[in-house]
This record gives C-alpha cells, sequence and structure tokens, in this order.
C-alpha cells in the first residue's frame, strides 16, 4: 500500500518531510551549519583580536590582579572558542569524500553547539571586565547577569521553545 504522506515517496533511504535522502539532508544540513558557524565565526574573531591587543597597552599593567586573572581567563576562553568554532571546518576538509556527511554533520553540530556555549562564556566574560575596568560600582555582576539571561534567551531558550512548540511529534 503506498504511503499518502507529503514527502516520503515509498522509497528506501527516503525521508518524511522533505523528499530528499540521507545524503541530500546531510548536504543541505552542511550548508546551513556552515553559514551558521560564519556568523559565529566572525564575532569570535573580533573578539579575540581585540582581546590579543590588550596585554600590549599601558592599561594592562594598571589592572588589578583580579582583572589581569579575568584578562587570562577570557583569552584563553577566546582560543577554545575559536577552536570550537573552526572545528567544523577541519572536520569537514578531513573527511571529505570518504562517505561519512551524515556522521560529519552531527559532529559539526555538536562543534558547532559547544562553540556558542563557549563563546557565551566568553563573551560574559569579557564583559565582566571592561565593566570592571570601566566602573568600580557595584552593579556590575548584575548587569552582566542581565546580559547572560539576554544571551540565553536568544541564543538558547526561544529555540528551544520554538522547536519544542513547532516541531511535529
Amino acid at each position: 500500500m503506498a504511503d499518502t504522506h507529503a514527502g516520503t515517496t515509498g522509497e528506501p533511504g527516503r525521508r518524511r518531510g522533505r523528499d530528499e535522502t540521507e545524503e541530500e539532508r546531510a548536504d543541505r544540513m552542511w550548508t546551513e551549519l556552515i553559514q551558521e558557524v560564519r556568523v559565529a565565526q566572525m564575532g569570535v574573531q573580533i573578539l579575540f583580536g581585540f582581546l590579543l591587543t590588550v596585554v600590549f597597552t599601558p592599561k594592562y599593567d594598571d589592572l588589578s590582579d583580579v582583572n589581569q586573572t579575568i584578562y587570562l581567563v577570557t583569552v584563553v576562553l577566546g582560543a577554545v572558542t575559536t577552536g570550537a568554532l573552526i572545528g567544523p571546518v577541519s572536520l569537514h576538509r578531513l573527511v571529505s569524500g570518504r562517505s561519512v556527511k551524515p556522521q560529519a554533520v552531527r559532529w559539526a553540530s555538536r562543534l558547532t553547539l559547544l562553540g556558542l556555549v563557549l563563546l557565551l562564556v566568553t563573551m560574559t566574560s569579557s564583559l565582566l571586565l571592561i565593566l570592571r575596568v570601566a566602573t568600580h560600582d557595584g552593579f556590575v555582576p548584575y548587569l552582566v547577569a542581565g546580559v547572560v539571561l539576554w544571551y540565553l534567551l536568544c541564543w538558547f531558550v526561544i529555540p528551544l521553545w520554538t522547536r519544542y512548540r513547532h516541531t511535529s511529534r
């Protein structure tokens, strides 16, 4: 008996939803993932480049020990964030032509999600450092916490809510 669901052809290897094979789906998902990574990479590379220059400014020597520690942690976070967000490109290059695109997409997606979490922590640390240096007011931790909540809402809560709300069961 023929399946009447939209997008289902009854052919082996075809999935419900879009009329595409597993390989076609992996190709599409890879293209979408790389576009997302490009956006995140741009931001993290600019931030990381800026962070690398701070240590060479006269102001760095005037930072308190706590602020210098926050700076060093932020630089390391920027480096590992860059690694996670560039990882999908390296993964693709090293496995290209090996007929493992669906698996590569899964791993690249995991690296990208890890990179976004690390970017959240890097941005938080950067903001904390900048606000601590710019002002000595006691509201800095609250302001940073508010921005972190905003990032969480924009980057995770709304997407996960949308996924939950609009994914067909």
